[in-house]
């Protein structure tokens, strides 16, 4: 039976400030990317949202991002290769740390929103992800990929193990980047046309593009960004439809 799995971004709220619903989403997918401090998050939020990946059995992530609460992560901050490695690595440590006071594992590192999309692009950014990963988790830490990208591309060559990934409710540009936030298709918010479009991607391989021909992707993980405004509805809707098609949900890594 093929398999893939469910991540989502989770444990992006700040203090009282609240951002998604992390509760019924822990029920949904199989992997939780917990935010670690700098575009969102902070160590009782991270906290909790361990404690609800531990009690649904969910694999736990770190997300690091540009340190940027105003922008949520989503700006393109000036950073040198060193700080984009130092921030990698101060961030899933924290995420260790809060992790070890229930027991848990952190057990793969996905970058967020800018600092993602730059390490998609960027060689010499990819390479600081990838050393600040395999740096914090050791031998047998695993890296989750925007897929066909630079960022996957380097994991690869320098033998780091990684999870090629795709987006649920994200368009695609038919140079396999996304479709940056603001354009027109960038974001997919109708969860039946979100699901339909990963379903036909699991049996043909081929992702539609925006403005262009499908591309060919690879894929072990799918992406519902936890903070959309249908973002429970359209991971419901995925995990059930993928069922439906005889694929089995189930972590990357556990």
């Amino acid at each position: 039976m093929p398999h893939i799995d469910i991540n989502a971004d989770l444990g992006e709220s700040f203090g009282p400030w609240k951002m998604g619903n992390d509760a019924q989403m822990m029920a949904i997918v199989s992997s939780a990317n917990i935010a670690c401090g700098g575009h969102a998050g902070d160590p009782a939020t991270m906290l909790q949202a361990v404690e609800m990946a531990v009690a649904k059995g969910v694999s736990i992530g770190a997300h690091p991002g540009f340190d940027d609460k105003e922008g949520f992560g989503r700006r393109r901050l000036p950073l040198t290769i060193d700080e984009v490695e130092r921030l990698v690595a101060y961030q899933t440590g924290a995420l260790c740390g809060i992790a070890a006071l229930k027991g848990a594992d952190v057990r793969y590192v996905k970058a967020h929103g800018a600092l993602a999309n730059w390490g998609a692009e960027d060689a010499d950014i990819a390479g600081a992800i990838v050393r600040a990963t395999r740096a914090v988790l050791g031998a047998d830490a695993v890296l989750l990929t925007i897929s066909g990208t630079q960022l996957e591309k380097v994991a690869c060559d320098s033998g780091l193990n990684y999870c090629s990934e795709i987006f649920a409710d994200r368009g695609y540009q038919p140079n396999g980047l996304l479709v940056p936030r603001g354009q027109d298709g960038a974001m997919i918010h109708d969860a039946q046309a979100a699901s339909a479009r990963l379903i036909e991607f699991m049996q043909t391989g081929n992702m539609p593009t925006v403005g262009g021909d499908p591309i060919s992707l690879e894929a072990g993980s799918i992406c519902v960004h936890g903070d959309g405004p249908t973002a429970v509805e359209l991971a419901r809707d995925l995990r059930q439809g993928l069922e439906q098609a005889g694929i089995r949900i189930g972590a990357f890594v556990k």
